[in-house]
């Protein structure tokens, strides 16, 4: 069985875990971006009773503080190992958060190739997405053949991405903003332009035609992500995808600043 949990999804801090669980325990799992403390990661596995053992990798999507505040504690008191681009691992090993303890645990992901994680019953490949941070990729993930795609802070859907989700069981994807929320608004004009530019973060609009596009008969699950706190509802979010959702395919919204209850994917 393939669990999932939100720890936190938006500006306030990003941080995602995947696991296998086979007769009750955890035998493999990987955790998407550091920006939620280690101490509240903890605590919010031990509520579902699962521990910081039950993660042995860590993905990382880009280099925008929201996504990776807290990599370098991760890093220097887990020693797990962190895979991303060779460019994103650049960047942070110069990144004021992650710059000390990253050398230590840096492991490459190769582009355009898929790459095995934990002996090879978790297998990642990378794919980039528009977003103005030095690099970002979304993770086309199979966990004992499970497809999982994730995509956090993309200005618009490639080709690439939506390829990737019309072979997927689960998508998680980002749904950031109501256009009228966004435009009436107190956010300043160039931030607003930033925003909805095409290499800022996708509106409830785009992300239920990406939908439409990618829907399949074998989806399972769609998790909306990364929704603004200030030009967006949950409600709003999920009314603009819910027509575009197969009906007996889960739609959900992941929380902001709260961990999401432990799914089963």
């Amino acid at each position: 069985m393939i669990k999932f949990k939100s720890f936190s999804s938006g500006s306030c801090g990003n941080c995602y875990w995947l696991g296998i669980e086979n007769d009750g325990r955890i035998e493999e799992g990987i955790l998407i971006d550091a920006g939620v403390s280690l101490r509240r990661v903890r605590i919010c596995l031990q509520q579902d009773g699962l521990s910081l053992n039950d993660f042995s990798d860590i993905l990382v999507t880009h280099d925008h503080f929201d996504h990776i505040r807290s990599l370098g504690s991760y890093c220097k008191h887990l020693q797990r190992p962190v895979w991303t681009t060779a460019t994103l691992h650049e960047a942070l090993s110069h990144h004021v958060m992650t710059y000390e303890y990253i050398p230590s645990c840096r492991h490459i992901l190769r582009e355009d190739a898929w790459n095995d994680l934990c002996g090879g019953r978790i297998r990642v490949r990378c794919f980039t997405v528009p977003h103005d941070a030095t690099q970002t990729v979304g993770f086309a993930i199979t966990l004992d053949g499970y497809r999982y795609v994730h995509i956090t802070d993309c200005g618009r859907m490639t080709e690439e991405a939506l390829g990737f989700c019309a072979q997927a069981d689960t998508v998680v994807l980002e749904s950031n903003y109501d256009p009228e929320m966004l435009e009436h608004g107190h956010y300043p004009p160039e931030l607003q332009a930033r925003i909805r530019g095409g290499n800022g973060h996708m509106s409830n609009e785009e992300c239920a035609a990406a939908i439409s596009s990618f829907a399949h008969k074998n989806l399972r699950n769609v998790f909306l992500c990364h929704l603004s706190e200030n030009n967006n509802t949950p409600e709003l979010a999920y009314q603009a995808s819910r027509p575009s959702v197969p009906e007996g395919v889960r739609l959900q919204t992941l929380p902001r600043q709260t961990p999401s209850v432990l799914f089963n994917l």
